[in-house]
């Protein structure tokens, strides 16, 4: 299997190299040129199997020879065992036909990790092999930071530095980026909010002399093996409720539109889903782009769910591609009309999104009020970023079984979820000492020039 480029001028590549490139050389995403398609009886056959059981399932045929089957069996077996849920990602009943997948049980408390893990597994497994080092640059908008320095800290072929808006993510999610001690990993507030960070990221992949000086690499969303990962828990839950045999839908908080097109691959490879919802917050650029067929920023308002509060969602570049069938020229012409502040989908592409997913918003009162209601209705307590899940999805709810993702521990957003529901949500043992340990923080102007200093200046210590 080869991996193409969303806008067509980039080299086709293995899986291996298109995990360690991240971001393609023509400043598009790679995808395969082929998406593998699993019979209704190998979903059937993975009925009553391990989590890390059907991840092998699922992305082996992805992997070529990047690693043979024992290999990877293992690197799947090493990312997930630190795990606190035996599951992995377990299902929790909210209502009648209407489910939590439970996404938060890994190092970092957050959906992420189910990624990180094994990217982090797979680059090291990788790197060793070769010989080579990277330095591994990163945008977050909270939960990707602290996924990938817990994966990477202290691996020895990897520089990892990850940027983040001063001020705009939560306590326990800085202090997951901050307090790791290992000199390997950075963290770097910047002034500025998500969409500069990863504007700045792309900036870098596109400066080839910095990129080649460094050994550039990218674990964002941008890259493959980050959906990959995703992928499989469409498939564990699934399942879990019946799958093959009958439908499930699926609704999604994103930002950054990774975590939903994780659900369409699924689909694409066999899994019968209905409905992928997209659920977003009040910067709701996704619902409205899927509201009216146009793309058009419009600034980013902080919000109690801050790892949504993005504007530009760099994966929905690889929805454009398949909804344009595959016409890599019309999705670099929408990203270069995404520069200069949106662009308007072509009807039929339009129509073709419109088919794919369906999409809703709710307000900070919504949320709020969705994670007073949970907690009063099914004793479950949510995440704002999860609780905006729920609250969509209760739009779309019919026959169909819904699977509402939820992407973060309460305890990572504690102040959000004590206003809203008057409870403290505790973080585990094992983070009970994260207030007190020593932060490692620079702050960095939102300047490429002073960032790629930073970064060359680390690199040579």
């Amino acid at each position: 299997m080869r991996y193409i480029s969303t806008r067509g001028t980039a080299p086709a590549l293995s899986f291996e190299q298109a995990m360690l490139t991240g971001l393609a050389r023509d400043g598009g995403l790679y995808l395969p040129d082929t998406i593998p398609h699993l019979a209704a009886s190998d979903i059937a056959a993975m009925a009553g199997k391990s989590y890390e059981e059907i991840a092998f399932r699922v992305m082996r045929p992805f992997i070529g020879d990047t690693f043979d089957d024992a290999q990877f069996k293992q690197l799947i077996a090493q990312a997930y065992q630190g795990f606190d849920h035996a599951a992995r990602a377990p299902l929790v009943q909210l209502a009648p036909n209407h489910f939590l997948a439970e996404l938060f049980h890994g190092p970092t408390l957050a959906f992420k990790d189910f990624a990180m893990q094994l990217i982090g597994q797979m680059f090291q497994a990788a790197l060793a092999r070769s010989g080579d080092r990277v330095t591994i640059v990163g945008a977050t908008s909270g939960d990707t930071g602290s996924a990938a320095i817990e994966a990477f800290r202290g691996l020895s072929n990897v520089d990892v530095f990850i940027l983040y808006p001063h001020g705009r993510v939560s306590e326990v999610q800085r202090r997951q980026m901050t307090t790791p001690q290992e000199s390997n990993v950075h963290a770097i507030a910047v002034d500025g909010d998500f969409d500069d960070c990863q504007a700045a990221v792309k900036d870098m992949f596109n400066d080839f002399e910095f990129r080649e000086a460094v050994s550039l690499a990218g674990v964002n969303s941008i890259n493959w093996g980050r959906v990959l990962a995703q992928v499989v828990y469409y498939f564990t839950s699934a399942v879990a409720l019946g799958a093959p045999h009958r439908q499930v839908s699926f609704t999604v908080p994103t930002g950054n539109f990774g975590d939903i097109f994780a659900g369409y691959i699924a689909k694409q490879m066999g899994l019968p889903i209905k409905d992928l919802v997209v659920a977003t917050n009040q910067n709701d650029i996704l619902h409205r782009t899927l509201d009216t067929g146009a793309y058009v920023k419009e600034g980013v308002v902080p919000s109690i769910s801050p790892s949504m509060d993005i504007q530009v969602s760099s994966n929905f570049e690889r929805a454009l591609y398949y909804a344009y069938g595959g016409d890599t020229s019309a999705v670099a012409a929408d990203m270069q009309a995404l520069s200069s502040g949106g662009f308007t989908i072509s009807q039929g592409a339009y129509e073709a999104l419109k088919t794919t997913y369906l999409s809703g918003r709710a307000s900070e009162a919504d949320t709020r009020s969705q994670i007073k209601a949970s907690l009063a209705e099914s004793g479950e307590l949510l995440c704002p970023h999860s609780a905006v899940g729920v609250h969509v999805a209760q739009t779309f709810q019919g026959d169909t079984p819904m699977i509402t993702l939820a992407t973060a521990h309460p305890a990572k957003f504690p102040d959000a979820v004590k206003d809203a529901s008057g409870i403290t949500a505790d973080l585990p043992d094992r983070m009970a000492d994260i207030y007190e340990k020593p932060e490692r923080v620079t702050r960095v102007a939102n300047d490429l020039n002073a960032l790629q200093t930073f970064i060359k200046e680390r690199i040579a210590q």
